[in-house]
C-alpha cells in the first residue's frame, strides 16, 4: 500500500508499506501511530485513499465496499453548475485490504523532518 503524507508547511511525501493490516480497520479521520509508516514520534490522521481500480474512499459512506451513490459534492465528484449530481461508484470510509493508496496528514511532529526519517534525498 502506497501512503501519501502532507506535512503541515505544505509538503508531500510517498513511501510504501508492506504490512497493511496494522492500518486495516481504521476510518477515514481516525489518527495513527507513524510509526506504522517509518515516522517515529509522529501522529498522522487519515484524510482519504483510493482502491486498485482508482473509485476514492467517501467519509460519508460506511463500511469497506465500493457503492454507486448519487453524489452532488465533496471527494469523487467535479462538477462545474449548482444543483447537479451524478450517480458515482465510490469506496467506504473504512480501510480494507483492497485500498490501493492512503492519504494522511501530520497532526503531531516528531523530533526529527520527514524527509530525514524517510532517507528522502533531493533530486536535481
Amino acid at each position: 500500500m502506497q501512503v501519501t503524507i502532507g506535512t503541515q508547511d505544505g509538503e508531500t511525501f510517498q513511501t510504501e508499506v508492506d504490512d497493511a493490516s496494522q492500518l486495516t480497520g481504521n476510518k477515514i479521520g481516525d489518527e495513527i501511530e507513524g510509526g506504522i509508516v517509518g515516522l517515529d514520534g509522529y501522529t498522522l490522521r487519515i484524510t482519504g485513499g483510493s482502491d486498485s481500480d482508482g473509485f476514492p474512499m467517501r467519509e460519508s459512506i460506511d463500511g469497506t465496499g465500493r457503492r454507486r451513490v448519487l453524489i452532488g459534492e465533496g471527494s469523487g465528484i467535479n462538477e462545474e453548475e449548482d444543483g447537479v449530481r451524478r450517480r458515482k461508484s465510490v469506496r467506504g470510509n473504512t480501510i480494507s485490504e483492497d485500498i490501493q493508496q492512503l492519504n494522511t496528514q501530520v497532526v503531531e511532529e516528531g523530533s526529527k523532518s520527514v524527509e530525514e526519517l524517510l532517507g528522502e534525498e533531493d533530486e536535481e
